[in-house]
């Protein structure tokens, strides 16, 4: 490992890798910002250029535009509640609040600490361990995904604001969503009603754009009569607030972002697991552990809230090139194009590749603890240029979030249809969020419900249609269970609760 390392250093500091992983990162980074875009349409764009390049440039470059991507991916998400990539979903719970609350630039820096810790983290662990954990990501099978998915779902239900009902509602209605188009086994259309424009299934980009950017755009303009004057510098300053972290702030982070960073990676090792998973994971996690009053500022403001997914999604990402590299199993749309230009290199990625082309493989994991360094940097005086999205005024500002919404669905299928329906989810989750229905376990509901039914059908097609897989596999049954005991939990303690109350007023 040691003589692997000092190859990749070799490689990933040379001058022409350093500019390169410079460059994929400022890339990366602004491409991640724009709703709708996102790391796989960043990656793309960088494929005619990689093509030029050798293959250990092109791969460092190409895993600088990825990472980069999602860690910007959060601005968006913190200033205009418009999470354009799954993974910065849970980034808009809290850091959405702190940008209404005049905390602007407190949660860009909060986001950009937590990204920098989550990708360094999972950098490190990459570094020591990356073959031995890929031949223990070989453990999960189909079985195991599906316990593991539908613990999350759980998860997020039971943690979610406006009470555990309405939340599992959701959750149903986010699965029910995911069935729509044509069944992934044997090509049936389902519940598409007859439109042509339904078989391919409803675009996630559709439904989180209506459901976060352009019901927060039509809120807003129900909510906000009172003052329709330009405002000043001065009222964006207030909006922008103070970078520094309050005292307390930085410690109440450190261990939030420790163990969803680790969570994160192990995630991400998973194929087809990634970034989206581990951070609705780590949201919840952290909500669980978090103490009655801490609790009570999920969804408001919450610091644990905000870095929490943060650290775990950029750990992931890293995480993701465990798979990616040592066995050749893409783990993402975005990781399966980095296959591809692998594979177009003449290099087939697999357990001897750390010993056949030692340069690609170790200069990508080195170059991570640059490319994330490099992130730091660009991103934190970046800040108050970034935040003057804040300085529009609301009646020019919530137009023109309509106008992108709009037109960025539109762009991407050039299909109308896709806009009268966009424009109908979006009415439809402003009457659910005025009756205090949660967005989050839809969306994730809707994220994991191809990939539960997915993994659901390959364990019943190995256990030839029988169940037992559910408690033959010793790892699943244990996931279950955990599952099981999240969902009764609230109902346990409330039930304890009030035998307590009951006791102590005899």
């Amino acid at each position: 490992m040691l003589d692997g390392i000092q190859i990749g250093l070799a490689t990933a500091l040379s001058l022409q890798n350093i500019l390169l992983l410079f460059g994929g990162c400022l890339a990366g980074t602004f491409i991640g910002m724009l709703p709708g875009l996102g790391p796989m349409t960043a990656i793309a764009l960088m494929i005619p250029i990689a093509g030029t390049l050798e293959p250990a440039s092109g791969i460092i470059m190409m895993a600088a535009v990825y990472y980069g991507a999602i860690f910007g991916g959060s601005t968006s998400s913190i200033l205009i509640n418009a999470p354009g990539v799954a993974s910065t979903v849970p980034t808009a719970f809290d850091g959405f609040p702190l940008a209404q609350q005049g905390k602007a630039a407190k949660a860009l820096k909060i986001a950009a600490l937590a990204s920098f810790s989550g990708g360094i983290i999972g950098a490190l662990l990459l570094l020591t361990s990356a073959p031995s954990l890929a031949r223990l990501s070989l453990a999960f099978q189909s079985s195991v995904y599906f316990a593991l998915m539908l613990l999350g779902l759980i998860c997020v239900a039971a943690f979610a604001g406006g009470g555990m009902l309405k939340a599992l509602l959701m959750t149903v209605v986010g699965l029910m969503l995911s069935t729509v188009g044509a069944d992934q086994t044997q090509g049936i259309p389902r519940f598409t009603l007859g439109q042509i424009d339904l078989i391919d299934g409803i675009s996630f980009l559709l439904l989180v754009m209506a459901t976060f950017a352009l019901a927060e755009a039509l809120l807003s303009i129900l909510r906000t009569p009172r003052n329709t004057e330009a405002e000043t510098d001065s009222t964006f300053d207030q909006q922008l607030g103070d970078m520094q972290l309050a005292k307390g702030e930085a410690r109440l982070m450190a261990m939030p972002v420790a163990r969803s960073s680790l969570l994160g990676f192990i995630i991400g090792l998973l194929p087809g697991a990634g970034a989206t998973i581990a951070s609705f994971l780590a949201y919840g996690t952290e909500q669980r552990l978090a103490n009655a009053t801490q609790r009570k500022s999920f969804g408001h403001g919450s610091v644990r809230g905000l870095a929490a997914p943060e650290a775990a999604n950029n750990a992931a990402a890293t995480g993701s090139f465990v798979p990616l590299l040592t066995l050749g199993l893409p783990g993402s749309g975005t990781t399966a194009i980095m296959l591809g230009a692998l594979i177009a290199y003449g290099i087939q990625p697999g357990p001897m590749l750390y010993v056949s082309e030692p340069a690609v493989f170790w200069s990508v994991i080195v170059s991570m603890w640059l490319g994330n360094a490099f992130l730091l940097l660009l991103n934190l005086p970046l800040i108050p240029y970034i935040a003057r999205i804040l300085a529009v005024p609301k009646p020019l500002l919530l137009p023109l979030i309509l106008f992108f919404s709009l037109i960025g669905v539109y762009l991407v299928s050039f299909n109308t249809f896709d806009i009268y329906m966009m424009v109908g989810f979006a009415l439809a989750a402003v009457i659910l969020r005025l009756l205090e229905f949660p967005m989050a376990p839809m969306i994730l509901g809707f994220i994991l419900g191809g990939l539960i039914e997915e993994n659901l059908a390959r364990a019943l097609l190995i256990y030839d249609n029988s169940w037992s897989f559910l408690w033959e596999r010793p790892l699943t049954a244990n996931i279950l269970s955990i599952a099981l005991l999240v969902l009764l939990l609230p109902g346990i303690t409330r039930g304890v609760m009030r035998l307590r109350q009951a006791a102590s007023e005899r």
